[in-house]
């Protein structure tokens, strides 16, 4: 169960960070099942999750950034689209 949960609390880790609210908080049920609640003791923001699910659920609220690029990787772009 320990990888399973470190994959989950990864995410809600990432989500932390893009959402920028440090109050997110998962729990697990007796089933292993997950669910994220806007801070410990609030109601949750989804019903009980199987972990691929609940890591979908919780990257849709807060997506990434856009992965920035470097001048060398315009650059190779720009070869690619000429070949």
């Amino acid at each position: 169960m320990s990888g399973r949960a470190t994959r989950a609390t990864s995410a809600v880790d990432r989500l932390k960070r893009r959402s920028g609210n440090d109050k997110y908080s998962m729990s697990v049920t007796g089933s292993g099942h997950f669910f994220l609640s806007d801070g410990a003791g609030n109601p949750p923001l989804c019903a009980p999750m199987e972990l691929d699910d609940f890591v979908a659920f919780v990257n849709s609220i807060a997506p990434a950034a856009p992965k920035r690029l470097s001048k060398l990787d315009v650059a190779f772009e720009k070869q690619l689209v000429k070949k």
